[in-house]
């Protein structure tokens, strides 16, 4: 009951969850589960929740393996460890999407095929269907609902119904990055299994894990510790990007206009939208952390010469405070044009050099 292509579940250039090897760096979350399980008081509905990247669908699908292969505990009491072995029929009916007890709860196409923003009734009211053939042949139901925060109203109203009266051997897996943007009654009806942003080892076996190039202390810092969002900074060359951007930043006060325009053009064309969009979140970021070094000091250095650039435009809070100020106008700015199909980069060259003239107060204060 869960096609595997083209899904909005999974990260490009990632494994889908359900085909990941190994989850790094949630062993706590694992035990919490697995007790659960061999009490014999297992919840009917789980909140997997925490930062966005560290394998909170990945733990859905492990446990969602682990309960449609039925007790895989020895002769010497429950299990303790979700592993189903490959050559399980439940593993591999998950692989081909072909296992009756799954449904997965996502984000569907409309009418012209495009995805949809987010999860709809009418996709949520598959639950009841999907029940009711529960309750004929007595068998485990599992459902993944990813991302829950996707929700619309109608959509979360359906699964409250659902939690409060849930069927015979049904277990809810509810993934959530923002559970604040939940309903109180979901979150008070499910037990919330918090997952933690990943240790410098761990993140660096999950991106070898994924296939990805690229130093894993550089990703770590431009993803926030999310090893999905790294993945994609590493296919759209994000590394390079902030490097260049700290490169450009680092020839103020008197800004690299050759420099500049270089970055800016290497945006524009066919097949550098993905580039574009990545430079302006990559921006975002920029501006954030160098807000962040003004009220706290420079923090880790994503890439070289970062720590001493921002310790130049941030040296105060009030050089925090104009940046904080200047960098939500800018990407409105940006994005607006973006939205209006205005040249890349015009908006490029326009942040940049925004960004210039709003840090010249700044800059003269510390020169």
């Amino acid at each position: 009951m869960t096609e595997m292509p083209d899904l909005p579940d999974q990260r490009e250039g990632a494994p889908h969850p359900c085909a990941t090897p190994v989850l790094f760096g949630q062993a706590a979350a694992e035990a919490a589960f697995l007790q659960a399980y061999g009490s014999g008081r297992m919840h009917h509905a789980w909140l997997l929740s925490g930062p966005m990247g560290v394998g909170k669908a990945t733990l859905a699908w492990r446990i969602a393996r682990f309960l449609l292969a039925g007790d895989t505990g020895g002769m010497f009491g429950p299990p303790d460890t979700l592993d189903v072995p490959e050559d399980n029929p439940t593993v591999r009916r998950l692989r081909a999407g072909a296992d009756g007890g799954l449904l997965v709860v996502r984000r569907g196409p409309d009418d012209k095929g495009n995805l949809r923003r987010d999860i709809t009734v009418d996709v949520m009211r598959r639950l009841h269907g999907f029940f009711g053939l529960s309750a004929a042949d007595g068998g485990q139901r599992v459902v993944i609902v990813d991302a829950a925060d996707e929700m619309n109203t109608n959509a979360a109203n359906a699964l409250l119904k659902a939690l409060e009266e849930p069927p015979a051997n049904a277990t809810l897996l509810l993934v959530s990055h923002q559970p604040s943007r939940l309903l109180p009654t979901i979150r008070s009806r499910c037990r919330d299994l918090r997952l933690s942003a990943l240790g410098a080892d761990d993140f660096a076996a999950a991106l070898a894990q994924a296939g990805v190039d690229g130093d894993p202390a550089t990703l770590a810092e431009l993803s926030g510790g999310s090893v999905g969002q790294a993945v994609e900074l590493a296919l759209g060359g994000g590394a390079e990007i902030y490097a260049e951007m700290v490169a450009l930043f680092a020839t103020l006060p008197r800004m690299d206009r050759a420099r500049a325009l270089r970055l800016a053009e290497s945006m524009t064309g066919k097949g550098n939208e993905t580039r574009f969009a990545l430079f302006l979140r990559l921006f975002d970021l920029f501006m954030a952390r160098a807000a962040r070094a003004g009220i706290m000091g420079p923090g880790p250095e994503a890439v070289e010469g970062e720590a001493a650039l921002l310790a130049r435009i941030a040296p105060h809070q009030q050089a925090a405070q104009r940046l904080a100020e200047l960098a939500p106008a800018l990407s409105a700015r940006a994005r607006h044009g973006r939205a209006v199909n205005l040249d890349p980069a015009a908006l490029v060259l326009d942040m940049v050099l925004k960004t210039e003239e709003g840090l010249r107060p700044v800059l003269g204060q510390s020169a």
